[in-house]
């Protein structure tokens, strides 16, 4: 049976792509389609925008509604509203799939007291490729130790809200764990002026701004004598649509609590 779905933030890019490859899957249905209460495009009908030709599902701000009968909830509209939304699918019995960065501690503090109750999955990257550059990052960062200073780099188009992004974030915190360290008061922002020599254990963050691009990471490992990069490059933005449509497969026979794309994948264990 397939897998039925409603998608938050329907009208923007990844929304859009989220409707199209969902259209396109034998495994997926499109059964809601939701924008805020201000969009011009209410009311069309959501296949039209996505791919030109009618689902028969149209847009709209009726959260409830349109969740209902869903078996999965994705979002990627704006932080602040996931709390909200979550309510709400698991209010209707669906998974709730969440690819928006920039949450507060509090809205994930939220997040994970709706976990006891309901199903889902909060990842800071849907992209199957990023998901195996964490467990990359963080076993290199094991295995070269403190000799090699580490340094994260980010790029994303110039209408990027959040820096750094929470993919880089991630991987920072992916790193610290690995050499034992806290990403919260071991990772420097930035570099301006006389700063001095670079302090041993620290870890560098770097976000770079500009033009269309989708997403690319890097973290850096150099010492004296040599440098390890470890590299990707999101080019289109259909990597992390995949991702969240396969989260929403994977919640559909999935116990409650909440998940991240590792378990999704069979990398890790929830």
């Amino acid at each position: 049976m397939a897998v039925r779905v409603a998608i938050v933030g329907a009208a923007g890019r990844m929304g859009q792509r989220l409707i199209a490859l969902a259209a396109d899957d034998a495994d997926l249905v499109v059964c809601g389609a939701v924008e805020h209460a201000e969009s011009p495009f209410l009311g069309q009908d959501a296949g039209m925008l996505a791919i030109g030709d009618e689902l028969g599902v149209a847009i709209s701000a009726d959260l409830a509604a349109s969740v209902a009968g869903a078996d999965a909830v994705i979002d990627f509209s704006a932080p602040s509203q996931a709390v909200h939304v979550a309510e709400s699918a698991i209010a209707a019995g669906a998974g709730y799939v969440l690819g928006t960065t920039g949450l507060t501690s509090e809205q994930y503090d939220g997040l994970r007291a709706l976990s006891r109750r309901g199903r889902l999955v909060v990842a800071s990257n849907m992209s199957v490729g990023v998901n195996l550059l964490f467990q990359l990052a963080g076993q290199v960062a094991r295995t070269l130790g403190i000799d090699y200073d580490i340094e994260i780099i980010e790029m994303h188009h110039n209408q990027k809200k959040d820096a750094p992004s929470g993919t880089a974030v991630r991987l920072g915190e992916v790193v610290a764990e690995a050499r034992g360290l806290n990403y919260e008061t071991d990772t420097e922002h930035g570099r301006v002026g006389m700063v001095g020599a670079r302090e041993e254990g620290k870890i560098g963050m770097h976000a770079l701004r500009g033009g269309d691009v989708v997403g690319d990471h890097t973290v850096m490992f150099a010492t004296a004598g040599e440098r390890i990069e470890l590299t990707h490059r999101a080019s289109t933005r259909d990597t992390f649509a995949v991702g969240a449509l396969r989260a929403a497969k994977f919640l559909r026979d999935a116990e409650p609590g909440q998940y991240d794309m590792a378990a999704v994948l069979g990398l890790t264990t929830a």
